[in-house]
Parts: structure tokens; sequence; C-alpha cells
């Protein structure tokens, strides 16, 4: 399994938008036009992130949703991580 840092991450993260390395993660923040846009975007991740097995941190306010992507048992970024992530860009 592929561990990346701050540094081996960049090239892939150039190929997903607004997704920035934080804490050995990456995250991406998203606004909505009203709450239930965002719940619905919620779901949408919840079933990808169930048929891949690798679940996100995903946090809701109102019309903001923030997602957090780590592989928490390599304690850092996997390829796991980054084929979610452009799972997630194929929903927006």
């Amino acid at each position: 399994m592929n561990v990346y840092n701050e540094v081996t991450a960049q090239p892939i993260l150039k190929d997903l938008n607004d997704w920035k390395f934080n804490d050995n993660g990456i995250e991406k923040k998203l606004v909505f036009k009203n709450f239930s846009e965002a719940l619905g975007f919620i779901v949408q991740v919840g079933i990808l992130a169930e048929k891949q097995g690798h679940h996100p941190e995903l946090f809701n306010v109102y019309n903001k949703v923030n997602i957090r992507l780590a592989t928490h048992d390599a304690d850092g970024l996997t390829d796991k991580d980054f084929t979610l992530a452009k799972a997630i860009e194929g929903l927006l």
C-alpha cells in the first residue's frame, strides 16, 4: 500500500478539484444551495464509500460539507483515498 506525504501527493492532487493535503489526509470544502442538497450529496458519498469499503469523515452544517479522507490503518494518505476522492468528484 502506497502512503503519500504532502510532496508525493501533489501530482495526484493536481487532477482533483480543490482537494488540499492536510494532516496526512486530503480535504475538500463544499457549499450547496441549501441543507437538502448538502444532505443528498452526503448520502451519495456514503453509497460510494460503502461500495469501496473506505469511509470518509463527513462534516455538515446547513449547506456546507467538509470531507476528509485518510486511511486510518495506514496512518496516512493512500491510493484508497485518491480513488474515493475521484469517485466523489464524479458526483459534482
